[in-house]
C-alpha cells in the first residue's frame, strides 16, 4: 500500500509539471516537426500554381495608314479561364473587330481595326477590369512615320496617356519590372534555384554557383532574344523541368551522405542547366515583344531584372533555412520532406509538359 502512494506521489509532480507549461521531450519534438512541416508546407502551397502562372497582357497597336491601327490584344490564360480585360480608347476612336479570337494553351489572341479623325498620340488609353486582376498590361505603339512607344499598365494604375515616343528611361523601368516579374512567377526557376541553394554548402560556394547560373542563362537569353539561336518551346519547358526532378533526386544523395557531381561541382551544373534556362526565359520575352528601336537596351533591363528578382529570391530563403537550422536534431524523414515535394512537382510539371507536345 505504502509502495503504491509513492508511486502516484512520485506521478503528480510530473504530471504538474506539464500542466504548468513543461512538457516531456517527445512533446518538444513533436511540437518542432510539427513547426517544420507547417513551414515546409506553407513555402511549397505558394509554389504550387502553374509554372509562369501571371503572364503580361500584351497589346500591340501598328498605324498602317493615317488615323488608322491594327491591333494585337493577347490575354493570357489563368488555368481555363482567360480574363475578361479589354483596351478601351479615347473618345472618338472607333474600335472593331476584324476576325475571331484566336485560342492557344497559353493565351486568347483578338484582332482588331482603330480608326479616328485624330491622332492617338497624347490620348488616353484605359484597360477595363484590369484592376480586378494581377496582370500586367504591356502597350507597344508604331507610328507610321516609324516611331515607336511603350508603356506599361497595371491592376492599380488601369489607365495612361499613350506618349508621342519611347525615351530610354520608360523602357529601363518597363523591362526591369517585366524582368523581376517573369523570375518571381516563373516557379519553376525558383524551384530550380531554391534546389541550388539546398545542395550547395557554405556562402561563397552559393555566390559562385549562383552566378555560374545567372551568367549561363543571360548568354542563352540574349542569344535567343537577338535571333542567332533558337529552340522550340515545349521541348525546352519539359527539360527544365527535368533539371529539377534530377537537383531533389542529387539532394535526396546528399542527405545520405552520399557524394555527387552535384555535391562536389555545383557550379558546373548550375550553369549547365542555365544554358537550358536562358532559352525559357527567351521564350517569355518573345511573348512580350521588345521595342525595335531600343533593343539592346530593354534586353539588357530584362536581364537585370531576372537577376534582381532572383537576388530577392535568394536572401529570402537563406534567411528561411537560417531559421530552420536553428534547429540542429530534424530528424532525416523530414529533411527528405523539401526534396520529396520539390521533385514531385517538376515531375508533373514535366509529364503534363511531354503530354502537351501532342495537345
Amino acid at each position: 500500500m505504502l509502495q503504491k502512494d509513492r508511486i502516484r506521489t512520485n506521478k503528480a509532480p510530473l504530471l504538474g509539471r506539464m500542466k504548468n507549461g513543461f512538457s516531456s521531450p517527445t512533446l518538444t519534438v513533436n511540437r518542432g516537426l510539427k513547426s517544420f512541416v507547417l513551414l515546409i508546407g506553407f513555402l511549397l502551397i505558394s509554389f504550387t500554381a502553374e509554372s509562369h502562372e501571371i503572364r503580361p497582357a500584351y497589346l500591340q497597336i501598328v498605324e498602317t495608314s493615317p488615323m488608322h491601327y491594327e491591333i494585337y490584344w493577347k490575354v493570357p490564360r489563368m488555368g481555363d479561364a482567360v480574363p475578361r480585360i479589354q483596351p478601351v480608347f479615347a473618345k472618338g476612336f472607333i474600335l472593331e473587330t476584324l476576325k475571331d479570337p484566336k485560342q492557344t494553351p497559353d493565351a486568347a489572341i483578338y484582332t482588331y481595326v482603330l480608326s479616328s479623325e485624330n491622332s492617338l498620340r497624347g490620348t488616353e488609353l484605359f484597360i477595363n477590369g484590369l484592376n480586378k486582376t494581377l496582370i500586367d498590361v504591356l502597350v507597344s505603339v508604331s507610328f507610321l512615320n516609324g516611331e515607336k512607344t511603350t508603356l506599361m499598365l497595371q491592376a492599380d494604375q488601369d489607365r495612361g496617356v499613350i506618349p508621342g515616343e519611347t525615351n530610354a528611361w520608360q523602357v529601363i523601368k518597363t523591362y526591369t519590372i517585366l524582368g523581376i516579374e517573369h523570375i518571381l512567377l516563373g516557379i519553376d526557376h525558383l524551384l530550380f534555384v531554391l534546389a541550388l541553394i539546398m545542395i550547395t554548402k557554405g556562402k561563397w560556394r552559393i555566390l559562385k554557383t549562383i552566378t555560374a547560373f545567372t551568367l549561363a542563362h543571360s548568354i542563352t537569353l540574349s542569344l535567343a532574344a537577338l535571333g542567332l539561336i533558337s529552340f522550340p518551346g515545349p521541348p525546352v519547358e519539359a527539360v527544365i523541368a527535368l533539371s529539377i526532378v534530377f537537383l531533389a533526386s542529387e539532394i535526396m544523395k546528399n542527405l545520405e551522405g552520399q557524394q555527387t557531381m552535384t555535391s562536389k561541382k555545383p557550379w558546373i551544373v548550375a550553369f549547365t542547366f542555365g544554358l537550358l534556362h536562358g532559352f525559357g526565359f527567351a521564350g517569355a520575352l518573345a511573348d512580350i515583344g521588345l521595342p525595335q528601336t531600343e533593343i539592346p537596351l530593354a534586353l539588357a533591363f530584362f536581364n537585370i531584372g531576372v537577376e534582381l528578382g532572383q537576388i530577392i529570391f535568394v536572401i529570402f530563403m537563406l534567411m528561411v533555412m537560417y531559421l530552420i537550422n536553428l534547429k540542429k536534431d530534424w530528424p532525416l524523414v523530414l529533411k527528405r520532406v523539401p526534396a520529396y515535394a520539390i521533385g514531385s512537382l517538376a515531375a508533373f510539371w514535366m509529364i503534363e509538359r511531354i503530354v502537351g507536345f501532342w495537345s
